[in-house]
């Protein structure tokens, strides 16, 4: 070999170890400013230590404003908290005294029973401090007194989609998520103490590993698709809703129906998410965690079903004579009244049982089972990134009990979640997908990346693209010509809901007791939200469009306008 080639091989080798060394240094300090900056940060202005050598920490929730900026919604607060060793106070009365001036809070009998326990070296007496006050604490210069640095978790909103967001308190000696997102994603959220120790190397392939390995996540913030204005109005909407009826339970949701991504989800009663937990009871989220048999809202389903088959169109017409029997039961209409001969848009329009009960025996029991449980789902889980999601009941149609059909095909007798309905009238406004309604959209992992979350949606329509546009136009005539709500500038297909409240136990159903709904979708031909209201057991009123009506159409108005939704009218 010449030595002008000897002198060009180590020129490469060169240039190769001098490229080497610059990814190495690249990658550190991308380590030092991005993944590990904050604690860096704390390092360098930590004055105060905690005894244990770690500080809780978490990642934070994210709503998304409709520009598409985060806005936190649980995030960590940085503060301090005061403990003592009770060995080193020698003077209690003396330490109190001097303390009480800067902590008001302080109360004597709780700090003389701690300093007290001669036996225990670390006992805390004031916590969630700001460095003012902490300052004030040290400059005291009390043996036995020590400041340590804290950090906790903190819900900017307050209530703001509580049983969405849900919390975090202990589990034995740890602080874990518990309830909505903070339990689902609590793998994501959670953060070991030695994090910050981790070879910045295995930080870079354990992104690689979490990217390529669909059972690996890595850890990181939480971004969702709630948008907190949507969200504030759509709580107020319902809390007014139970301060007028008296309801044992509002709730609502606002969804997009071509992915899925939940922009407001709320429940009433709620909770302060940085108060102290009360019943465990107000945690649950009715709108995943409650099954309710939905009275009307199922008949636009069953209708379009029937439709599909080819069974009945939007102008096929029967004897309604107010009620009929069914094996040995009579079945009536809401009023027990009989409108004569009538169309099947008349069976939407004035919400007709009999009506219903004639499409479904047209279409036949198969038919109407094959619907119902295998292309709606109606008793599946819908898969929502919410804890504690329970299935519809369809037992009802696993016998070919004629009566448990009919009953079924005006929303009796069956019953799913809020969010499987929602799905299921999604499916009428995206031309057929069965999607995955969801709050979480990516994961802002720990190492500076960002992973989009997917969801599944169904490959093969549930309904026909002609069926879709029929029962579409259907029930924006139920808005128009039977509530006479139609709004000016929208085109919106609705239908409501009053159904009988099933007693505990399977023993018959109240008969004072009603559940209220209100669904749609606007605007109808071209749609971009589902909208969902529910009202349990309302007092002093009879039927939904009465207790839901003017809140579910100030609604649409309202997400036209923030929106700025072109008119279709």
């Amino acid at each position: 070999m010449s030595e002008t080639n000897i002198q060009h091989n180590r020129i490469r080798l060169l240039t190769i170890f001098i490229a080497i060394i610059g990814v190495v240094v690249v990658i550190r300090l991308f380590s030092l400013q991005v993944v590990n900056s904050e604690e860096y940060r704390a390092r360098a202005e930590r004055q105060y230590v905690t005894p244990s050598g770690s500080v809780f920490d978490r990642g934070n929730i994210y709503f998304t404003d409709k520009e598409g900026i985060s806005i936190a919604a649980a995030t960590i607060e940085n503060g301090f908290k005061v403990a003592i060793n009770p060995v080193q106070i020698t003077d209690p009365d003396t330490a109190f005294t001097a303390l009480s001036g800067v902590l008001t809070s302080l109360e004597r009998d709780d700090f003389m029973e701690k300093a007290a326990k001669k036996t225990d070296p670390y006992e805390e007496i004031a916590e969630r401090l700001d460095k003012e006050t902490a300052d004030a604490v040290n400059a005291l210069g009390i043996k036995g007194v020590t400041v340590y640095r804290q950090k906790w978790r903190f819900y900017p909103g307050g209530s703001l989609a509580a049983q969405a967001i849900g919390f975090v308190s202990y589990k034995g000696d740890d602080l874990v998520g518990n309830y909505g997102l903070e339990e689902k994603y609590n793998d994501v959220l959670s953060r070991s103490g030695n994090n910050f120790y981790v070879n910045f190397f295995a930080e870079i392939f354990a992104n690689v590993q979490s990217t390529v390995f669909k059972n690996t996540t890595a850890t990181g913030d939480i971004v969702t698709s709630i948008e907190p204005t949507v969200q504030s109005q759509l709580e107020t909407l319902i809390t007014g809703i139970q301060t007028k009826w008296g309801s044992d339970t509002v709730g609502g949701v606002v969804m997009d129906p071509h992915n899925g991504e939940i922009i407001a989800i709320a429940a009433a009663p709620t909770f302060d998410l940085n108060e102290e937990k009360i019943s465990g009871a107000v945690y649950t989220n009715p709108l995943a965690q409650g099954r309710y048999e939905m009275g009307s809202i199922v008949k636009p389903l069953v209708m379009a079903a029937a439709i599909d088959t080819g069974a009945v169109t939007a102008s096929t017409s029967y004897y309604d004579g107010g009620s009929v029997v069914v094996q040995d039961k009579t079945i009536n209409n809401f009023d027990k009244k009989g409108r004569g001969q009538v169309t099947m848009q008349d069976v939407l329009n004035q919400s007709l049982n009999t009506g219903m009960v004639f499409a479904q025996q047209k279409m036949g029991k198969e038919a109407f089972k094959s619907y119902m449980v295998d292309k709606y789902k109606l008793g599946e889980k819908t898969g929502v990134d919410l804890p504690g999601e329970i299935n519809g009941l369809m037992t009802g149609l696993k016998a070919s009990n004629d009566v448990n059909y009919a009953n079924a095909a005006f929303g009796q007798g069956i019953a799913t979640t809020p969010l499987n309905i929602v799905r299921g009238f999604a499916a009428l406004a995206n031309g057929g997908k069965l999607v995955t309604p969801h709050i979480a959209t990516a994961i802002n992992e720990q190492s500076g990346f960002t992973k989009k979350i997917s969801y599944p949606v169904s490959e093969t329509p549930v309904l026909k693209p002609e069926t879709i546009a029929t029962i579409s136009t259907m029930l924006t005539q139920v808005v128009d010509d039977g509530y006479h709500r139609g709004l000016k500038h929208y085109s919106v297909a609705a239908k409501t809901g009053t159904a009988q409240i099933a007693r505990e136990g399977g023993q018959g159903y109240y008969t004072d007791r009603n559940l209220h709904s209100l669904i749609g979708y606007f605007p109808a031909q071209k749609p971009r939200y589902v909208l969902y209201l529910f009202n349990v057991y309302p007092k002093g009123a009879m039927y939904a469009i009465q207790t839901l009506g003017d809140p579910f159409f100030d609604m649409v108005q309202f997400l036209g306008n923030y929106y700025a939704i072109s008119p279709d009218r």
